[in-house]
């Protein structure tokens, strides 16, 4: 039985999979009317899946709205596809921004961070002029709006992606839980940034955030760092269980392993084949024995410097949920999977 994490009740982990993510829907599935009061959670996730194919940017305010209605941006650590999906909306359309973005200010204010945010990762080259432009009417979001114009808050071109294999010192800090000193400006890897950058892919149809979920695979074979081995599993799963059906993601990824690294080149090969072969049970299999492993002897650079074959319950806690997003795919369930659900739904099946 793999421990599970209290940070995600069983009840989040079947809303974040119906909420986060979106089923592929029929071309002529109709778009939400712009009457929010008559926005379904159904309705919102098949017009945002079906966006790529019909993009319709006019109605971005009323989507939100609605969104706001229902309480979906309440948990920031669940509401990442959202906030991805606003971000690629606005980042693809540039002569629109402003306009949209004021649209959107009628939100309820306990909300409009989530506007904040996704003007900043919109990727806009005149983000901040945009930032600045509905600042006045978000006196409630002043203090973070400065943090983002004076660059103390990272943006989506700010990712701290792995940078090889960990040296002594990294390992003895790792074992030790010594705090990295670094004062950089980065987001860090976790499974709620997987979110996101499938929630701008869904807006934009772009490589853009398939290759900044790339770039994460590494994190796969990390068996140091539970936290970095949660992302690296998401991002390593996610990415083969849409290519299943995306196969314009597919011939992404085929594109990419041509010039990836080494390491990435590795595990990419390895999602690629899972997505040709519709294998992601085995994928799953594999999560789960690597997670089982870590429990069972702790981590690598412990094992080495100390001998020791067992860590503290409270080390493994972030690292236990790490497995699959509950056979989404066999269950007929939503076929985008993003990062954070992935990990509810591992805690959820782990009851």
């Amino acid at each position: 039985m793999v421990t599970a994490l209290l940070r995600y009740p069983a009840a989040v982990a079947l809303a974040m999979a119906a909420l986060a993510l979106a089923a592929p829907a029929p071309a002529a599935a109709a778009a939400p009317a712009p009457a929010t009061a008559r926005l379904s959670t159904d309705g919102i996730l098949r017009w945002i899946n079906d966006y790529r194919r019909k993009p319709d940017p006019d109605r971005l305010p009323a989507l939100v709205r609605a969104l706001s209605a229902m309480q979906a941006f309440k948990d920031s650590e669940t509401c990442g596809a959202y906030i991805g999906f606003i971000a690629g909306v606005l980042g693809s359309n540039p002569e629109r921004a402003k306009r949209l973005a004021t649209e959107m200010l009628s939100i309820a204010p306990e909300d409009r961070w989530v506007l904040v945010r996704a003007i900043a990762y919109s990727g806009l080259p005149n983000w901040k002029d945009v930032l600045v432009s509905v600042g006045d009417r978000m006196p409630e979001r002043h203090e973070m709006i400065n943090r983002y114009l004076e660059g103390k808050l990272a943006t989506l071109d700010q990712i701290a992606y792995p940078t090889g294999k960990p040296g002594m010192i990294d390992k003895i800090e790792v074992t030790f839980h010594i705090k990295s000193t670094s004062k950089a400006v980065a987001l860090q890897p976790t499974p709620q940034l997987i979110d996101l950058l499938w929630g701008y892919y869904l807006a934009s149809g772009a490589y853009m955030p398939v290759y900044k979920i790339v770039k994460l695979l590494p994190l796969s074979e990390d068996k140091d760092n539970v936290d970095n081995l949660t992302t690296g599993s998401a991002a390593k799963f996610t990415l083969a269980s849409n290519a299943v059906r995306d196969l314009k993601l597919l011939a992404m990824l085929k594109s990419s392993v041509k010039n990836a690294p080494k390491d990435t080149a590795k595990v990419l090969n390895d999602v690629i084949e899972t997505a040709e072969d519709v294998d992601t049970g085995r994928m799953r299999r594999e999560s789960l024995a690597a997670i089982e492993e870590l429990k069972q002897k702790g981590p690598d650079s412990k094992r080495e410097l100390t001998g020791m074959g067992q860590i503290g319950e409270g080390a493994l806690s972030m690292g236990c949920i790490v497995a699959a997003a509950t056979g989404q795919i066999e269950l007929g369930l939503p076929c985008v999977i993003g990062g954070a659900a992935y990990s509810a739904g591992l805690q959820y099946m782990s009851h």
